[in-house]
């Protein structure tokens, strides 16, 4: 069953634009398209956005009012540690890690290869000797 609804409150993370990979949270639906967000502490500015361009997470601020001011989303955001909530999920978890990989250089992804060939033999060789203790 679906449980991410558009609502006040609600954090997305908006995929596509100038503001791509940063929160915002939901501060007024405009109409069955679109969204007003606002993300003061990501900086995001005030302003509408399609929903085709945002992702919803499963993160709600609550007791937002509708159409709050940008102070007050700020306090709400501060208050229920936005961005602690934010790292602690696996979603945030994936793309930091796409990041650091894709920021590898071409030494550090050899050294990561080497690393994966060392784990595969010391792994081929412990299943050999448990294959062998089976028989």
């Amino acid at each position: 069953m679906f449980q991410r609804f558009v609502e006040v409150g609600r954090v997305v993370l908006i995929s596509y634009g100038p503001d791509a990979g940063k929160l915002a949270v939901i501060v007024d639906i405009i109409d069955h398209a679109r969204v007003l967000v606002d993300g003061p502490t990501t900086g995001v500015a005030r302003q509408a956005l399609g929903f085709k361009r945002l992702s919803l997470t499963p993160i709600v601020l609550k007791g937002l009012p509708r159409t709050a001011g940008t102070r007050v989303v700020k306090k709400v955001i501060e208050k229920e540690d936005l961005t602690g909530k934010w790292e602690a999920t696996a979603w945030a978890q994936k793309i930091a890690q796409r990041q650091k990989r894709a920021a590898l250089s071409d030494f550090d992804r050899f050294k990561v290869m080497l690393a994966k060939k060392q784990r595969r033999v010391i792994l081929g060789r412990e299943f050999a000797k448990l294959r062998k203790a089976a028989k």
